[in-house]
């Protein structure tokens, strides 16, 4: 299976690596406009590499602003798509390029590679177990520092859309999604650059779900701290370790701290005058990344259903749109079933 990957970038390389790890697929073309070595064909835009080569498949891990275009020009070809979260800049592009998709039946895959990690895979498999009873909140915490060097290689991460709410605390509401069902209302705060960027460096988000649990939420890339999923979950062996937890969540029989999966519960019967112990939960480890190109694999080829769909993909943008907008108007932002916000007085 060939499949092509657009973006040599920080997250493209990751792709390109992880496809070499893969048993059945292979890397046929690389689309990148700037200097980059390869073993394969490079090309300078993607319209450029479909006339030169056919491909079962492509991986988008282009800046945010180009997902649509690109995702388009792959959906009206044929070819199924892996898109880099978030699926695009804004919910009603991603909307236009997910109702193509389903007129053509062009699979897309969204790239919440952490759901492909098997922590995220036991910690839903406990919840619907029942092990922590009825879940009712959850704490994330995602703070980190990212050097200066990180924004003047890509200054794009510098613009307005660029910043932590977007790039990286859509990983977290996805999974918190994946963990507790759909966000109804959201409450938010955000902070201006430090570093004088024109995007935000520090927000905090409470949500509440349709099941009635809520979640407080905070990300900054200004902080130095232990505290981030980066850090604590040794998905990517570019980032120092730590032994903390970046996720609480919290129900009615016990709670879990994630990524250490120590399951927290009562003995002789559930209330604070017992002895509360911590029992750890086993788990498997291994690559999201190699395990996301083996699910496209599986997706190209028709033999399965994408994990993160179009739709799930757009349901968390649109949280983070939420997450946004509640900053920036100081209001409750409700949203419908289907993660559609409701328009608010102030807008």
């Amino acid at each position: 299976m060939k499949l092509a990957v657009v973006g040599a970038g920080l997250v493209g390389q990751r792709h390109i690596a992880a496809i070499g790890q893969v048993d059945g697929v292979e890397l046929a073309a690389v689309v990148e406009p700037g200097p980059t070595e390869q073993s394969v064909p490079v090309f300078a835009s993607l319209e450029d590499m479909f006339a030169a080569v056919d491909v079962d498949g492509v991986i988008l891990s282009t800046p945010t602003l180009m997902h649509v275009d690109g995702g388009m020009a792959c959906v009206e070809r044929g070819v199924p798509v892996l898109i880099e979260k978030p699926l695009a800049a804004s919910a009603d592009d991603a909307q236009g390029l997910i109702d193509r998709a389903r007129e053509t039946d062009v699979a897309i895959l969204v790239g919440h590679h952490r759901r492909h990690n098997p922590i995220i895979r036991k910690t839903a498999e406990l919840i619907k177990e029942g092990a922590i009873g009825q879940p009712r909140a959850a704490q994330v915490t995602c703070w980190f520092y990212k050097p200066d060097d990180y924004f003047d290689a890509a200054p794009w991460r510098k613009k307005a859309g660029a910043g932590p709410i977007s790039v990286n605390l859509v990983h977290d509401v996805d999974l918190m999604r994946y963990f507790l069902g759909e966000v109804v209302t959201v409450q938010a705060q955000m902070a201006p650059s430090l570093r004088g960027f024109e995007n935000e460096d520090l927000a905090a988000a409470v949500l509440r779900f349709e099941s009635g649990a809520v979640c407080t939420i905070t990300v900054s890339d200004s902080i130095a701290s232990p505290w981030s999923w980066e850090l604590t979950s040794r998905e990517y062996p570019i980032y120092p370790a730590t032994n903390e937890s970046c996720y609480l969540i919290g129900g009615s029989e016990g709670a879990l701290s994630i990524p250490d999966m120590r399951l927290w519960q009562h003995e002789g019967g559930t209330s604070w005058w017992n002895p509360i112990k911590a029992t750890a939960m086993p788990v498997s480890s291994s690559d999201p990344l190699i395990n996301q190109i083996a699910h496209f694999k599986d997706v190209v080829a028709g033999t399965a259903e994408p994990l993160v769909t179009g739709e799930e993909g757009l349901k968390t943008l649109r949280v983070v749109e939420a997450i946004q907008a509640a900053a920036r108007t100081q209001t409750l932002v409700q949203l419908d079933v289907e993660g559609k916000r409701n328009s608010t007085a102030a807008e």
